[in-house]
């Protein structure tokens, strides 16, 4: 296993083959509350990951153990002027732009505590695994702010617009099982963490160009009507087709044995 630290509080661990990423928030005095530092490290850890073909899947974990992330540093923000609050904006988008931008298929895992721009780093995933002990919600309004990291647009996308203005008007937090039925985390597991990373190694035996442009046709493709969205899986679909990876596939089924993709 190899790790990388970007900044004080990120941390970048890749399995044996480099195909699994742990993308660690690891400022566990704060319960990962995100300052301007942790931001800035969690952007460039996000691009470091984009830029990486090797890896074909990455698991957002947290190194605290009563939290993924309480949402954004409110102490920090509280001792910020109007002005530095403008011009820390374009920091902290970045960081929640970076995860969810990320091109490989991402995956939460929801342990504790992930509250305002924690959840929104969740909901930046693709699938959010969580266990008992997790507790989500967007609670901006009862600070006087809104979400600001994705929340609004990210939520409806996931249970609809009424179910998302009620969670997002109340503030209110919602424990696991509750969570789980209205579909704000995906999939329940003992432990978030082993859960996350064992689904992550289900999805990594799989091509990696396979696995990038399904998750592109289908970022590409939400609130178009189908016609569009069927013309956007149609591109990915050829950029896929011709691909080395596809040849392979194709001749290890035939064969009757594993793949060993190229990633091209």
């Amino acid at each position: 296993m190899s790790e990388q630290r970007f900044g004080e509080f990120v941390v970048v661990r890749k399995d044996g083959d480099g195909h699994v990423a742990e993308l660690v928030l690891d400022r566990p005095k704060a319960m990962n509350a995100v300052s301007s530092e942790m931001a800035r490290s969690l952007g460039a850890a996000c691009a470091a990951l984009a830029a990486d073909g090797s890896v074909r899947v990455t698991v957002l974990t947290s190194s605290n153990d009563r939290a993924f992330c309480v949402g954004a540093d409110l102490k920090e923000r509280n001792s910020f002027t109007d002005a530095e609050l403008v011009r820390q904006r374009p920091t902290a988008r970045a960081a929640y732009t970076g995860v969810l931008e990320l091109p490989m298929p991402t995956v939460a895992a929801v342990h504790g505590f992930a509250l305002g721009g924690g959840f929104e780093l969740a909901l930046a995933c693709d699938v959010i695994v969580a266990d008992a002990t997790a507790v989500v919600g967007l609670p901006e309004v009862s600070v006087g702010v809104i979400p600001g990291g994705g929340g609004t647009q990210l939520l409806p996308r996931r249970v609809g617009a009424a179910r998302a203005a009620e969670l997002v008007f109340t503030a209110r937090r919602v424990a696991a099982e509750e969570a789980h039925g209205l579909g704000l985390v995906d999939l329940l597991a003992q432990d978030a963490r082993t859960g996350a990373l064992e689904l992550a190694g289900r999805i990594a035996v799989n091509s990696p160009v396979g696995l990038r442009n399904a998750k592109k046709a289908m970022r590409l493709g939400q609130g178009l009507d189908l016609r569009a969205g069927l013309e956007v899986e149609d591109a990915a679909w050829r950029a896929t087709a011709f691909s080395g990876d596809r040849a392979e596939g194709v001749a290890a089924f035939n064969e009757k044995r594993k793949p060993n993709w190229p990633g091209e």
